[in-house]
């Protein structure tokens, strides 16, 4: 997700070319660490590996690790990358309450996939944002079909792995597409609704062939 308010912030040297300032590397680590507590909670719960539930507890959390590491953090690169293609400054910045919100959600068993954004600074008219905007959910999109090729393809644990893949990029492509501010597909429909329709679509044919 990006943010929707093109909030002020500090500039850090060097924010635009391709490395990371520590204050990014930091919400970002500790986004995924949240994130990955929070999916371990969902799925440890959901597919047991053993019958020891701390032990799968335990076995879980790199598995999450490496889904949320994969998943979210090239959603949010995706934006920073096209945000800065457009000469803007963007960085990643994590939210204290939605760090708060993903792991008190996720004890229900719900992912809320919010626990930061890319903060954007620069001129950008609403076609450029909204490109930038989609880049987040398209990122998710294509890590979907290739994860669902790989498992019609493959069995076992190399399967279970796809397929966990492919699921958590079909629901963030989802969640981030809704057209609710501050959520990606709002940005997107102000650009365009063709666009956003087409993304939908897509990310419901990847719904879809997940339950076959």
């Amino acid at each position: 997700m990006d943010d929707g308010f093109r909030r002020a912030v500090r500039i850090n040297p060097g924010a635009r070319g391709p490395a990371s300032s520590r204050t990014e590397i930091r919400d970002l680590v500790l986004s995924v660490i949240v994130l990955s507590v929070a999916m371990t909670m969902i799925y440890g719960r959901r597919m047991l590996l053993v019958d020891d539930r701390t032990l799968s507890f335990l076995l879980w959390i790199p598995i999450c690790m490496a889904l949320v590491t994969v998943s979210f953090v090239l959603h949010e690169l995706g934006h920073r990358h096209m945000a800065r293609r457009y000469g803007a400054w963007a960085e990643y910045r994590m939210f204290p309450m939605g760090l708060v919100l993903t792991l008190v959600i996720s004890y229900f068993g719900i992912l809320f996939a919010a626990p930061g954004a890319v903060m954007i600074s620069g001129r950008i008219d609403d076609r450029q944002y909204g490109k930038v905007s989609a880049a987040g959910p398209a990122v998710n999109l294509v890590l979907a079909a290739v994860f669902m090729a790989v498992f019609h393809m493959t069995s076992g644990v190399v399967q279970l792995v796809a397929y966990l893949f492919a699921s958590l990029n079909t629901y963030l492509a989802l969640f981030n597409l809704l057209p609710i501010p501050p959520l990606d597909g709002s940005k997107i429909m102000r650009w365009s609704v063709p666009a956003l329709f087409l993304m939908l679509v897509c990310a419901g044919c990847l719904l879809v062939l997940l339950s076959l």
